[in-house]
């Protein structure tokens, strides 16, 4: 899912770039006020990045230290930029692997997906060996997993009222406060999530 191609030309049939947000009526737990950052989304599918569900239990430090990108002893001297990557549960997915949202001063070829202008996904271990020595991104967070459609099931929940669709936001990615997340991203489109019920209509 990984590798699916932004489709060219077709910008208004895909949504990659936008967020998705979970309507109160979301069926499947994991995704109850959720917002999905999506970074590919085409006729073979769809995968994205849930923005706003901290990992439980683990920090950047102990992240690096645990897939031995530094040594315990080294995790004082990591810059201050790299202490404060928060760790998100990204994802019901290859719930063990990293996936990396940054801003788009970073790349590293044939392993970077740019994904709007302003947001890029890196995958590698590589863009976690720059951030602890200072070199990586401006702005970034760390998911665990990653949130996955087969082709047509992302079109069938929006159909069933699972989700709505907002234009993303990279401040939202980056500086809002996971609490917050769901609320502003709704009232991005005219919508006080307090006035939303489990069997809303179609919005």
């Amino acid at each position: 899912m990984m590798a699916t191609a932004k489709a060219k030309g077709k910008d208004n049939e895909y949504l990659d770039g936008q967020f998705l947000l979970a309507m109160p009526g979301m069926a499947d737990d994991r995704f109850a006020r959720s917002v999905v950052y999506l970074c590919a989304h085409s006729d073979e599918g769809a995968m994205g990045i849930v923005i706003n569900r901290r990992a439980p239990s683990l920090n950047f430090p102990e992240l690096l230290i645990q897939l031995e990108v530094i040594k315990p002893d080294e995790a004082i001297q990591l810059p201050m930029q790299a202490g404060a990557v928060p760790v998100l549960r990204g994802g019901p997915v290859e719930a063990g692997r990293g996936f990396v949202l940054h801003s788009n001063d970073f790349y590293i070829d044939n392993s970077t997906l740019p994904i709007d202008g302003r947001v890029s996904l890196t995958a590698t271990v590589d863009i976690l060996r720059a951030i602890a020595n200072g070199s990586g991104p401006d702005r970034a967070i760390l998911a665990l997993g990653y949130a996955g459609w087969s082709p047509g099931q992302l079109e069938d929940e929006m159909q069933n009222n699972g989700w709505l669709t907002c234009p993303a936001d990279a401040s939202l990615i980056f500086d809002t406060p996971l609490e917050d997340r769901y609320g502003m991203a709704m009232r991005k489109i005219g919508i006080d999530p307090g006035f939303l019920s489990a069997d809303a209509g179609h919005a």
